[in-house]
This record gives structure tokens, sequence and C-alpha cells, in this order.
């Protein structure tokens, strides 16, 4: 996370609509269009498990990573819904992500939860 703050989406509802017509969409649009420099999607709470069962959420993802967004899933929240090994298939590095948002918050990142 080093260099300039930049956006981080956190991600933790389960609503999929919400998930694919904003969350995913903004974190891809915002790259592909230049908005933000550095964008980042950490996957917590109930979304690691919606994502883990839904085509269409994984496509989106795909669409982000390909995009150039960096994401990651809460290491916790996986292994409690029991879809680590999924995530991390998806492309998303798996890792406790507590002390990691204290330090977006601190490096003065934009944080957006959805």
């Amino acid at each position: 996370m080093q260099g300039e703050p930049g956006l981080l989406l956190l991600w933790v509802t389960r609503d999929r609509e919400a998930a694919l017509n904003m969350a995913l969409l903004y974190a891809k649009n915002s790259k592909i269009h230049g908005w933000w420099d550095r964008v980042h999607l950490l996957v917590w709470g109930p979304s690691a498990k919606v994502l883990a069962c839904d085509l269409d959420l994984q496509e989106a993802l795909a669409a982000c990573l390909e995009a150039g967004v960096e994401a990651f899933a809460c290491k916790a929240c996986a292994e409690g819904y029991a879809v680590g090994g999924q995530l991390a298939r998806l492309g998303l590095e798996v890792k406790y992500a507590g002390e990691a948002l204290t330090e977006y918050l601190k490096a003065g990142w934009k944080v957006l939860a959805i």
C-alpha cells in the first residue's frame, strides 16, 4: 500500500445488486476512466460468501482485476464461510483485514463501504 492514497471499496453487503451495480462497477470504471489512480477492493463479511457462489459476481470481479483494481478478501471471514480456497482461485489475496483496513484509514485513503 505504498505510494499516494487512493480509493478503497469496502464490500460487505450480501446484496448482489449493490455489488454488481455499485461496488464492482464503480471499482472497474474508476480504473478504466482514471477517476482514481489507485483502486483497491476489500471483500469482507457476507460479500465473501456470496462472491464464492455467484458466477455473475465472479465475472464482474474478473473485469475489475483485468482493469487494474487490486483486490483482497478478509481471511477470518473466508474461513468462517469456508470459502478461502474459492476466493483465492478467483485471484484474491486472502489475508487478515482488520490491521490492513486500519492502515488504509491512517494513510488517508478514501474508504467507500458498500
